[in-house]
């Protein structure tokens, strides 16, 4: 979350990926950073024992989202 915040700030945008389990880890970190609306993506949880043909499932499901959330409108 720190650097995608800190790519934010910069003025490019960006989007935090992470699995389910981090939905309130990212939360309460993007708040406590001073950025609660940064963009983020979840995938299903758990990753670390899914085959590689499963996790690019899982990435084939998340880029629309993802594209989304990088190109929408910015105040």
């Amino acid at each position: 979350m720190h650097d995608i915040v800190d790519i934010e700030k910069r003025g490019v945008p960006a989007v935090f990926v992470a699995s389910a389990e981090f939905v309130s880890a990212a939360d309460v970190q993007s708040k406590s950073l001073g950025f609660p609306d940064v963009a983020r993506v979840f995938t299903p949880h758990p990753i670390q024992d899914r085959t590689d043909d499963e996790m690019r499932a899982y990435a084939d499901a998340a880029l629309d989202e993802i594209v989304a959330a990088v190109t929408r409108q910015r105040a």
